[in-house]
């Protein structure tokens, strides 16, 4: 039996050395994976020699403790692996890797059938196994472990996207490897004759279905957390739970890939999770989260480290070629993937082009870490497979992975500054030597300014200012020698400043509860589509994002499909809510980053680059005007009590933050503030948004057209029932051209216009179309689009003649309005038939 204090003793000795692990690797410039693998091999090695040696029982028994751990596989995966994947995609910038999803892709799914394929023909010729044997071995070494790499890569400053690529495949990666290595595996132990197709199948149905199970999971995950009300402690314990609890459901009731589920969930989590909760909560659940991988991936790293000698221990001589033949295989696939497969994605424009430095980067980095150990350690557990596989699964991976922890992880850094990668481009260099210029520039004047406060000695006060004085003047002189940054450069990086303002002026407006989580998450999209519009297209591509971020999104056009289809009005109504309170708080974000905020990058960029942001800025805050008065005009009521709601809320931020200044100068209790805070939060949550009412009453409608006046109270009851009301969109084409005529349509509010080849008859509240063509009985001659939004009713051509029949004044009307119509078109010699 165990003896579970000396576990616990050794758990807490492995923590010291990870602890310590820490900081020497720093110190001897190294990766801390790679110091916590060289130890794990030493601590493993050292113990199997004890374990044999003539000492006392009980050094022997904490030897036989560290030699033969009480830890398998399983433990190692269910204990581990949801944390380490669901922190991973927790802490991914989603967005920003979707702009790479095409090379992450390419690098993760199927590079890893990539790999495995070329590794297994490369050693079945060379070994006397079964090639669906090699196809495994292959599966086990196509995991990447990217915690070394993104180390170094961070320390020495490489660029993001490099990061980006290598985080993103890593994700993929490992999801891919087990779903892979499961079917490879289930294909031996069955003994019958491997079935690519069956394969392929179960590969796609456990990958895809993970990533359902994993999305719709991360969904119900974000709806609970408004029921944890901000308690930052309650937030992150679901989170935990759900890791695990979607791994469990996905790996033993639903047979599908557990960790791709996990991995859904994560990324879902981390796209959407911001909009959902606090800033603060979002900082505590993160720390917390990276806190626990920690951990988590040292001990695994470490505890699988350790398992090396028991994996070598049958390692012969003929194994040295079969390894040699695998390191080589593996490095040719990686090259295979980067430099024959991406450039195919780059010819179909699905990709941004990678250069050859960040290719040769990403090949040398792709190390081999804790999850090649533990699957290989799975496959020497597994009683079903004959000692030969597992001796040969075993002694290779572990042979791969400590080739690439000892030779490539410690030449990484070395190889990142070969090819030129830990140096920052020109424009960022000069922009970096103006930043610090003007920051030291600042910093002299405060200690000028601090002397004269304090009467302290010119000669003082110039020493102290001496050194950013001549750094100042030796940037002037690098910035002078070097070729001067366009205003197209200037403008990119200004643009690109700029989205980054907005997307913290968005995590503010969150923090202080000033718009609804939905709206949020729609301007943090729209941040940080601004951003990326300028990284890419410079002013052309913020312009096109900041047009975009004025388009109906997908929501809204889901909503009023649903509408149009099945005459439901809530969805459609919540979203224009959504939009109306958008247009305004993006208007607010773009006036603000107009005025007081705009000061810093002026001093920056300089005045002409701000002076074409300035104008950038006036044209699309005159566009988002434009597009809220569109609303506003027919929904007058909602807008002032939008804008009253925004005034009052304003004002409790600013209750609250007065509150906050009286605590922390000490001038009330902790109780009094307290108190003070619960009345705000509760005045806070007493009003939430008001609901938007699409105003689709037919009685109101009716009321609202002249053309209905003299009916009297009987006559108004039966057309009410004729009449259906419709809400339409800007840009909507309400009828078009060549149509049959199948009803009438009276503009109730909002304005249209028909479109004809040689110009444009405007239409507006009262007016009526569509009258002709059910008259003459031909097909419409003109398109009527709509110019804003619209509320119309409609009668349907087959209410159409017992509705003229019913009511002669309005018959009457309507023939005189199509007799004025064929008068207006008789000199075209063409009539209109609406």
């Amino acid at each position: 039996m165990v003896d579970i204090v000396l576990v616990l003793a050794v758990f807490a000795a492995l923590l010291v050395v990870v602890a310590v692990s820490q900081p020497l690797a720093v110190r001897l410039r190294l990766s801390p994976i790679v110091l916590l693998a060289m130890i794990g091999v030493a601590i493993g090695a050292l113990s199997s020699v004890l374990l044999h040696t003539p000492l006392s029982p009980r050094f022997g028994e904490t030897a036989k403790l560290f030699a033969d751990l009480p830890v398998g596989s399983e433990t190692f995966i269910y204990v581990f692996l949801p944390l380490l994947v669901f922190d991973a995609a927790l802490t991914s910038d989603v967005r920003r890797m979707l702009e790479d999803a095409a090379p992450i892709l390419m690098l993760a799914v199927v590079a890893t059938l990539v790999t495995s394929a070329f590794v297994g023909v490369t050693l079945w010729p060379l070994s006397s196994l079964p090639l669906v044997v090699c196809l495994l071995l292959g599966a086990v070494v196509a995991t990447t472990d990217p915690a070394a790499v993104i180390a170094v890569f961070r320390d020495v400053g490489a660029p993001a996207r490099l990061t980006r690529l290598v985080e993103g495949e890593a994700l993929l990666n490992d999801a891919a490897s087990i779903v892979l290595f499961v079917v490879l595996l289930g294909m031996i132990v069955s003994g019958h004759e491997p079935d690519i197709l069956g394969g392929a199948v179960e590969f796609i149905t456990s990958f895809v279905g993970g990533a359902v199970l994993g999305a719709l999971a991360g969904r119900v995950l974000l709806q609970l957390m408004p029921w944890a009300r901000e308690d930052r402690l309650a937030e992150a314990t679901l989170t935990v739970a759900f890791a695990y609890v979607i791994f469990i459901a996905a790996e033993r009731l639903f047979h599908v890939s557990g960790v791709v589920g996990v991995l859904s969930a994560g990324l879902i989590a981390s796209a959407f999770g911001r909009a959902r909760i606090t800033p603060e909560n979002w900082s505590f659940l993160t720390n917390l989260w990276a806190q626990i991988a920690f951990w988590a991936h040292s001990l695994v790293f470490l505890l699988a480290s350790m398992l090396v000698p028991k994996l070598l221990v049958d390692m012969e001589g003929r194994d040295l070629v079969l390894a040699a033949a695998l390191i080589v295989s593996a490095f040719v696939a990686r090259l295979l993937e980067l430099f024959l497969l991406l450039p195919v994605l780059s010819l179909l424009r699905l990709m941004q082009p990678i250069s050859t430095a960040f290719k040769l980067a990403i090949a040398w980095g792709g190390l081999r870490g804790a999850l090649t150990l533990v699957l290989a350690l799975a496959v020497t557990e597994n009683p079903l497979l004959p000692h030969e596989v597992q001796r040969f699964v075993a002694v290779l991976a572990t042979g791969l992975v400590l080739f690439t922890l000892l030779v490539n992880g410690t030449t990484l850094r070395f190889v990142i500054h070969l090819l030129g990668l830990d140096r920052l481009s020109a424009v960022d260099q000069v922009l970096r030597d103006r930043v610090l210029a003007l920051s030291y520039a600042e910093m002299g004047d405060m200690i000028r300014a601090t002397a004269r406060e304090h009467g302290l000695s010119p000669a003082a006060t110039k020493s102290a200012i001496a050194p950013y004085e001549n750094w100042i003047s030796e940037a002037s002189r690098r910035e002078a020698e070097k070729i001067a940054l366009t205003d197209r450069d200037r403008l990119a990086v200004a643009l690109v400043s700029l989205g980054n303002q907005e997307r913290m002026m968005v995590l503010d407006i969150l923090a202080q509860r000033a718009a609804s989580p939905a709206t949020v998450q729609s301007l943090l999209r729209n941040a940080e589509a601004l951003i990326e519009g300028a990284r890419s297209g410079g002013r052309l591509g913020y312009k096109h994002s900041a047009e975009a971020a004025l388009a109906f999104p997908s929501s809204f056009r889901f909503a009023y499909f649903v509408y149009r289809r099945f005459g439901i009005v809530r969805f459609l109504a919540d979203r224009l809510g959504d939009r109306f309170e958008m247009l305004l708080v993006t208007r607010l974000l773009i006036q603000q980053l107009a005025g007081p905020n705009a000061a810093p990058s002026r001093a920056i960029f300089g005045e002409r680059v701000m002076g074409l942001i300035n104008s950038i800025l006036r044209r699309r805050l005159e566009k988002t005007t434009a597009a809220l008065d569109a609303l506003r005009r027919q929904y007058p009521d909602y807008a002032a009590a939008l804008e009253a709601l925004f005034l009052r809320q304003s004002a409790l931020r600013r209750e609250m933050g007065r509150y906050q200044a009286l605590f922390e100068e000490g001038l009330i209790a902790s109780e009094v503030y307290e108190d003070l805070k619960t009345s705000v939060a509760a005045a806070r949550n007493a009003e939430p948004r008001p609901r938007f009412d699409l105003g689709l009453d037919t009685n109101r409608l009716i009321q609202r057209l002249d053309l209905f006046a003299a009916l009297d109270d009987r006559q108004l009851e039966r057309v009410k029932k004729l009449l259906r009301p419709r809400f339409t969109v800007p840009n909507e084409f309400i009828v078009r051209q060549g149509e049959r005529g199948d009803a009438v349509y009276f503009i109730a509010s909002g304005a249209a216009e028909v479109v004809l080849p040689q110009r444009r008859i405007p239409l507006g509240s009262g007016d009526i179309f569509g009258e002709m063509a059910l008259l003459t009985g031909q097909k419409r001659q003109a398109d009527v689009v709509a110019l804003t939004y619209c509320r119309l009713l409609v009668l349907r051509k087959a209410d159409f003649d017992r509705f003229m029949r019913d009511n002669r004044d309005v018959r009457f009307a309507i023939n005189r309005i199509a007799e004025a119509r064929q008068a207006m078109n008789r000199p075209d010699e063409t009539a209109v038939a609406l």
